[in-house]
C-alpha cells in the first residue's frame, strides 16, 4: 500500500514542478507585456500611430499585443461597444495568464492528504506487524515509525512550495491584468479623444 502512495507523490511533485516551470516561463512580464509594445503605445496620439501600434503588436505576440489589436481594428465603433469587446477579450486573456493555476492548487490540497494516506498505511503495517512479533524489535518499530513520517514529510514539502508558486502567480495574473486594463484604457481614452 505504501509503494503506490509514494508513486502518487512522486508524480504529483512531477507535475506540480512542471506546471511551477510553465507558469513561471509563461507569465514574464516581458511577455505578457512587451516593453516595445508599452513604448509604442506611450507615444500613440493619433490613428497614424496606432497603425504603427498593430505592426509592433504583430510583431511581438503577446496578450497586451493581442488586445490592442483588437481594441484598434474596432476604433470606427462607437466607443462603448469598443470598450465592451475588449472587456470580453480581456477575460479571455486573463483565463489563459491563469491556465495551470488551478491544477497547482490541486496539488496544495491532495499532496498533504496523499502523505496522510501513506501515514495510515504505514501506521497499519507497523501495527500489524507489531501484533505479530510484540514489542521485542524496538529498531524494526523506530524504521517503521521513521516510514510513516517519512510521507507527511514528502506531501509536506509537494505542497509548500506549490501553494507558495500559487499565491505568488495568482498575485502576479491580478497585476498584470491591473497593467493591461491601465494601458488599454489609455489608448481607447487617447484614440476616441483624437477623434473627437
Amino acid at each position: 500500500m505504501e509503494i503506490p502512495v509514494y508513486i502518487m507523490l512522486g508524480l504529483t511533485s512531477v507535475v506540480g514542478l512542471a506546471f511551477i516551470v510553465e507558469r513561471g516561463l509563461a507569465l514574464r512580464w516581458r511577455k505578457v507585456v512587451p516593453p516595445k509594445i508599452t513604448a509604442s503605445l506611450a507615444t500613440c496620439e493619433t490613428r497614424e500611430a496606432a497603425a504603427r501600434l498593430c505592426r509592433v503588436c504583430k510583431q511581438k505576440p503577446s496578450p497586451l499585443g493581442r488586445l490592442l489589436l483588437l481594441a484598434a481594428d474596432h476604433l470606427s465603433w462607437p466607443k462603448a461597444d469598443n470598450v465592451d469587446a475588449l472587456q470580453t477579450a480581456a477575460r479571455h486573456e486573463i483565463v489563459r495568464l491563469e491556465r495551470g493555476l488551478v491544477v497547482l492548487e490541486i496539488i496544495v490540497g491532495i499532496a498533504p492528504l496523499l502523505g496522510l494516506v501513506g501515514t495510515i498505511a504505514g501506521m497499519m503495517t507497523v501495527f500489524g506487524d507489531l501484533g505479530q512479533t510484540g514489542l521485542n524489535d524496538a529498531a524494526k518499530l523506530a524504521q517503521g515509525i521513521a516510514l510513516i513520517l517519512r510521507a507527511t514529510l514528502i506531501g509536506l514539502l509537494i505542497a509548500i512550495p506549490s501553494l507558495i508558486t500559487w499565491s505568488y502567480y495568482s498575485k502576479k495574473v491580478e497585476v498584470l491584468a491591473v497593467e493591461m486594463e491601465a494601458l488599454c484604457d489609455d489608448f481607447i481614452r487617447r484614440q476616441y479623444t483624437e477623434k473627437k
